[in-house]
């Protein structure tokens, strides 16, 4: 048995730890923070998704980001583990809508104290407060790291350093720059599954408005279809967010250029012949109202307003008066509610980095580097990466599982 050095004890990095001293290497854990699993408090709002309760093919068909691999971890440790791991440490898991599996307690900081009992058990040495500058490489092995307290020695390095997102909690990209060090290719980083900011002032005026079962579209310049989803979304201050604008973002990499348009259809089971039909019957209850009192029982009261504007109907207008084609505008407004995006919110507001070492430069079974031995990777850092949901903890957990049950391994 040998002597493993994690850097990093965010998911990956306290699973992998975990994981290589339950097989009896001595490990130690480095963490430049002055507690563990900062990025995990935060989660799910507070709550933690740790992951998503469905079979390899799920997992797979949600990760947008390099799926296939993740095969080999995602067999080694799937999502039906993972609530077996955690329950066997105590901690009491539920599942809630669309699969998603959330601690009973609703506290994210049940989930690290989960993980912490995993790497006290056996044995893992925490070092807090230490920041790993470096990887020392010696005649093709890893064997150890400088850090700010001085060189440490070992036999392998597992390296669980995160992303850019929310870069309050430690991810400061760390990782990739130890893996340009060792020869590896870091890929273009954007962040991802993260709010996007509109062109127009108006979503301010219903910020905090939730729509749900909604459904939307995004579309470049030339009319190509980017992305399109159905469930929830939320207005902000700078524009929109909630889980179908996170999981467009995904799609919008590296495109903002391309004048993309977000359409909201906010009546998704209405074709536009059954919506006209129940726009008409409301306009008999209100025959004798103002056309701004006649919309309350179709429509959100916050968003009222601005429907009617886009409409470009007089909102004093009595119902009686309004014509056939003022009527068609306001069902393509209900419709097609468009929004131009001009960008993110930024790494800070993001759920998740998309890019990272280049995933052909590993191997997708130990998570080992092809150039580098004994020196492994998983989580984030990875060029992996996938929707909202439980997904991108699910990858952090397998892909950790699987570095710490290969390192040192001679077989």
């Amino acid at each position: 048995m040998g002597k493993v050095i994690v850097v990093g004890a965010g998911a990956a990095g306290l699973m992998a730890a975990g994981k290589a001293a339950e097989r009896g290497h001595e490990v130690h854990l480095y963490e430049k923070n002055n507690r563990i699993g900062k990025k995990i408090l935060i989660t799910g709002k507070g709550r933690c998704n740790l992951t998503n309760y469905s079979d390899v093919d799920s997992l797979i068909s949600n990760t947008p980001g390099n799926p296939y691999f993740l095969y080999s971890a995602f067999y080694g440790f799937d999502s039906f583990a993972t609530v077996e791991f955690f329950n066997k440490l105590g901690l009491e898991t539920k599942v809630e809508r669309g699969n998603r599996v959330f601690p009973v307690s609703d506290k994210s900081m049940d989930v690290v104290s989960a993980l912490e009992r995993y790497i006290r058990k056996n044995k893992v040495k925490l070092h807090l407060e230490t920041h790993v500058k470096e990887i020392i490489v010696k005649d093709g092995k890893a064997i150890g790291v400088k850090t700010q307290k001085g060189d440490v020695f070992g036999d392998g390095v597992i390296v669980c350093t995160g992303g850019l997102s929310y870069p309050g909690t430690g991810s400061t990209g760390d990782g990739y720059r130890f893996a340009k060090d060792c020869g590896h290719t870091v890929t273009k980083l954007h962040p991802s599954l993260v709010p996007l900011r509109t062109e127009e002032k108006w979503p301010t005026e219903v910020m905090g408005l939730s729509l749900k079962n909604i459904a939307i579209s995004m579309k470049n310049n030339k009319g190509k279809e980017l992305y399109k989803d159905f469930g929830e979304m939320l207005f902000t201050h700078y524009g929109v967010s909630g889980p179908v604008i996170l999981s467009s973002s995904r799609h919008l990499l590296g495109k903002f250029d391309q004048g993309i348009k977000l359409y909201i259809d906010l009546k998704p089971a209405l074709d536009i012949k059954t919506l006209d039909n129940r726009i008409l019957r409301d306009f008999e209850k209100y025959i004798n109202k103002d056309f701004s009192n006649a919309l309350g029982d179709l429509l959100p009261q916050k968003l009222i307003p601005i429907i009617i504007r886009l409409s470009e109907i007089d909102p004093y207008k009595k119902v009686h008066d309004i014509t056939k084609e003022e009527r068609k505008r306001l069902v393509s407004v209900i419709k097609a509610l468009p929004l131009s995006i001009t960008g993110t919110t930024g790494y800070n507001e993001a759920v998740v980095t998309s890019g990272g070492i280049e995933v052909d430069e590993i191997n997708p079974t130990t998570m080992e580097s092809k150039f580098i031995k004994n020196l492994h990777f998983a989580g984030e850092v990875l060029d992996c990466d996938a929707y909202t949901g439980g997904f991108n903890l699910q990858i952090a957990f397998s892909t950790g599982f699987a570095a710490g049950s290969y390192i040192l391994n001679e077989e």
